[in-house]
């Protein structure tokens, strides 16, 4: 299964996240890390599973690095139908208001130029005591297994 795995980050904890999924799957996947930074969503090969792994910043913004992008996703007419993604937010709970809504913005865009997201949205809690592998990697397997299921 071929899956790409696209980070936005300002402190470097959601591509070491990125890192430690595409460790646990393992040598059966092809897998691929990009910042958001580095591509456009015009560039998206549809054949390809996407995983975003995003922080928020500032006001419930996505990392200054995702920026861009996220001015891509406003484009006008941006069609992004067959693509599939899953999506997993980081976030600290202390900033109740804007709690990982980084991810949640991105997954709203996503969604609203026509991709579809499989499974719920998966959130990491820095104020909790879980690393964010703790409860990322379990969301990754159940990611997975509903990709493979739909996919039988």
């Amino acid at each position: 299964m071929k899956l790409q795995f696209l980070f936005g980050t300002e402190t470097g904890n959601s591509e070491m996240l990125c890192e430690d999924m595409v460790t646990e799957l393992g040598a059966g996947f092809d897998c691929d890390i990009k910042n958001l930074a580095d591509v456009t969503p015009q560039e998206f090969d549809h054949t390809v599973f996407h995983i975003f792994v995003t922080s928020t910043y500032g006001n419930g913004d996505l990392p200054s690095q995702a920026l861009a992008f996220e001015s891509a996703m406003l484009a006008d007419g941006l069609d992004l139908s067959g693509l599939t993604f899953a999506i997993f937010g980081l976030g600290d709970q202390v900033f109740a208001e804007t709690f990982a809504h980084g991810s949640e913005r991105l997954a709203t865009l996503l969604v609203g130029a026509g991709a579809t997201m499989v499974g719920t949205r998966g959130i990491h809690d820095a104020s909790s005591l879980d690393m964010p592998e703790d409860i990322g990697l379990p969301w990754l397997a159940g990611i997975i297994a509903e990709v493979q299921a739909k996919a039988a």
